[in-house]
């Protein structure tokens, strides 16, 4: 039996690199209204080229976003609960530590 694959680990630039596209959002968003995974359908909800649609769809993979399987010569999708949470964790980590910050900045002295 093959041994699992590991999630990718990425950190917060990653992730924030990968959601920075509207075309990776819209496709989170298509796969979170789906039940089930999806093969080939994505191209379809979006006014991009299948080439486009790939290269999204393995940045996403890349950073742990999303899971894709190979059913024959078809690669399905679906959201990677695991990877969205680190996501979540790492995005609330990041505003935690920058909104701990306290600026000396008396009534508004300094910008």
């Amino acid at each position: 039996m093959p041994a699992k694959e590991s999630p990718p680990t990425a950190s917060v630039d990653q992730f924030a690199k990968a959601l920075a596209h509207p075309a990776r959002v819209a496709i989170l968003r298509f796969l979170a209204r789906q039940s089930t995974c999806i093969c080939g359908a994505i191209v379809d909800e979006l006014p991009l080229a299948q080439s486009t649609v790939s290269q999204h769809l393995a940045e996403l993979k890349r950073v742990g976003l999303i899971r894709g399987t190979v059913e024959g010569k078809r690669v399905c999708y679906c959201l990677d609960s695991d990877g969205l949470h680190r996501a979540r964790q790492a995005l609330t980590n990041t505003f935690d530590e920058l909104t701990a910050v306290q600026l000396d900045c008396k009534d508004g002295a300094c910008c």
